[in-house]
Formats: C-alpha cells, sequence, structure tokens
C-alpha cells in the first residue's frame, strides 16, 4: 500500500491541533510527533497550560470496546493512586473521533527509563507492579486479548511462511526451528496450567516506564490483556541467567508485599521471550504496508536479519530445553 492511500496519511499537523482544540484546550501550534509507530503519537503545545500528548489509534486494530476497556483500566488504577498515566476524561467521555481517526489525549509526563541497577529500585518496580496486579485480578476484561501460544507462535510463522517473508535458503531452518520451539512452548504452558490469568499491562518493558525522583510512572496500556503475572516481570530482568534471577528475586519481594506471585509461573519466562521474538517479526511484518515501518526497519527484508533470527530461535530453543 503506497504512502498516499495508507490511512495515516489524512492524519496531517492541522488534524493533530484540531484534535485538541474540539475538547476545549487552546493550542500553540507546536506539534512534535513522539516515537511511536503501532498508533500514532503527538505532543502537542497549548498556550492555556502545558503540553498534552495525543494518541491517534491504528484504524483497524482494536474494537471501540476494547479501547474503552483500555481506559477503564488505566482510570481504575489512577483512582487507586497507582502512578499510570491514564487518558484525560471529557465530559464523561475518554475517547473522541476527528477526521476518521479515534483518539486520547493524555497529560505529558516527564522521566526517563528506569535502569533498576540496584536492588531497591527493582523492589519500587516490584511494588507497584503488585499494585496493579492485585486490582488487575478484581474483574476480568470482557473484550480484551487473552495471551495466547498459538496467536503469537504458531499463527506468526504461518502467516510470515505463507507470504514469503522467509528467504528460500533458510526456509527449511526456519520451519524446523520453529517447530521445535513451538512444541517445547506447547509443554510448557501445559505444565503450567492451570494459571491464574488477570488484567495485564502486557508490554511492561522499560520503554513503558518513566522513572522519576518519585518512582515509577507506568505508560501505554495499548496492549493490556488477560494473561499470567509473569508477563508483566520477565521483559524487566536482562543479564546472564543468575543476574536476571538475582533481579526477579528483588522484584517479587517488592511485589510480594501487594499481591501473590505464583513462582511455577517462572517456567514461562523462556517461552514467553521466544514469542515475543517470533511475534516482533510478525508485527514488522503485517506493519510493512505503514510507510514508517520500512523507513525506520530497513534491515527488515534484508537476508542477514531472517538469518539472525533463526540464530535467536536456536538459541531460544537451547534456553528453554535447559529449564
Amino acid at each position: 500500500m503506497s504512502a498516499v492511500t495508507h490511512p495515516y496519511s489524512a492524519l496531517t499537523p492541522d488534524l493533530v491541533v484540531e484534535s485538541i482544540e474540539a475538547l476545549g484546550h487552546v493550542p500553540d501550534g507546536r506539534v512534535l510527533a513522539l516515537n511511536s509507530y503501532e498508533n500514532r503519537v503527538y505532543q502537542v503545545g497549548r498556550d492555556d497550560g502545558p503540553p498534552v500528548v495525543v494518541k491517534f489509534y491504528r484504524p483497524g486494530r482494536w474494537t471501540t470496546p476494547q479501547i474503552l476497556e483500555e481506559h477503564e483500566f488505566a482510570l481504575e488504577l489512577a483512582r487507586a493512586e497507582v502512578p499510570v498515566v491514564a487518558p484525560e476524561v471529557h465530559d464523561g467521555r475518554t475517547l473522541f473521533e476527528l477526521g476518521g481517526f479515534r483518539y486520547a489525549v493524555y497529560r505529558r509526563q516527564g522521566g526517563h527509563w528506569p535502569e533498576l541497577g540496584t536492588a531497591d529500585e527493582r523492589k519500587w518496580m516490584g511494588r507497584f507492579l503488585g499494585r496493579i496486579h492485585a486490582i488487575g485480578r478484581i474483574r476480568p476484561f470482557r473484550y480484551r486479548a487473552h495471551l495466547d501460544w498459538r496467536v503469537m507462535g504458531t499463527a506468526t510463522a504461518e502467516f510470515l511462511l505463507d507470504e514469503g517473508w522467509i528467504p528460500p535458503h533458510i526456509e527449511v531452518a526456519y520451519s524446523t526451528v520453529v517447530e521445535d520451539a513451538l512444541a517445547l512452548i506447547e509443554q510448557r504452558f501445559a505444565e503450567a496450567t492451570p494459571y491464574r490469568t488477570l488484567r495485564l499491562h502486557g508490554d511492561c518493558h522499560p520503554g513503558n516506564v518513566l522513572w522519576t525522583d518519585a518512582g515509577p510512572h507506568f505508560v501505554d496500556l495499548d496492549d493490556c490483556i488477560m494473561g499470567p503475572a509473569v508477563q508483566d516481570l520477565w521483559m524487566l530482568v536482562s543479564g546472564r541467567p543468575h543476574e536476571q534471577r538475582a533481579q526477579l528475586e528483588d522484584l517479587l519481594e517488592g511485589y510480594g508485599e501487594f499481591a501473590d506471585f505464583d513462582w511455577h509461573e517462572l517456567a514461562l519466562i523462556e517461552p514467553l521471550r521466544t514469542l515475543r521474538i517470533m511475534h516482533y517479526a510478525g508485527w514488522l511484518a503485517r506493519r510493512w504496508d505503514d510507510p514508517a515501518f520500512p523507513r525506520a526497519f530497513p534491515w527488515f527484508e534484508e537476508p542477514k536479519y531472517w538469518e539472525q533470527h533463526v540464530l535467536d530461535l536456536r538459541e531460544q530453543l537451547a534456553a528453554m530445553q535447559e529449564g
């Protein structure tokens, strides 16, 4: 699909400014595009106060009930004084439409990515996650998705193969490692079943957390889902296996002050990491008709990327076999 026909080609700076003006803000004309590819997100200056952030939802991705459920979860957390950046409410509404785009407006939140370099910082983060999950367990989502390894893994691999994204010279290697990895993922999830599911942030990596002197502030609930608690924990640890274990212990020490954690879920970390690697490749492929993606990820079409992708999956297969 060309840049002319892509839906976001109709999202002009004038429309961005008009979106906050329609809600009673007084824009000053300054518009800054923020780093976002799935949706389009802008900081818009105001004459009547500090800038606000406007998120324009990707057309066709979420239904209106799914978006509203995201907003309701964020507001529920904010009412409980959990530091989550929730959408503004105007006349009882959080979701608006202009020029064929659904959008929401948020206050601008300062801060930086968390380093989580000390045990105290990790415990601090764990406490806030525990608070989020304590509220997330109160009731389930009705419309949001459930974390499903078949969707993230099997459906992604089938799409990439059917659409010809895997270079011919490594197609057999890709199919083989994916088949082995998915069989082990299925086994690990079966062994962990039954596990409790709850409302999750869903994409809780450091880029979706802003750290200030007051601690972490969680942003972007766009991927909130139903799933196991460990999904919101594993992306916050890094390094070698023994380093990750130590970091998880700190996170879970803080987490345990507000919510119980089923330690059997730790067996799902490497399967979830493998699924994220697979799903990321599928996400890029499915969004390739958006002109922003070839510009931002030009290496995605190169054979070298896919060769490394197969190597990464092999490493993950080994990690799951050791776990």
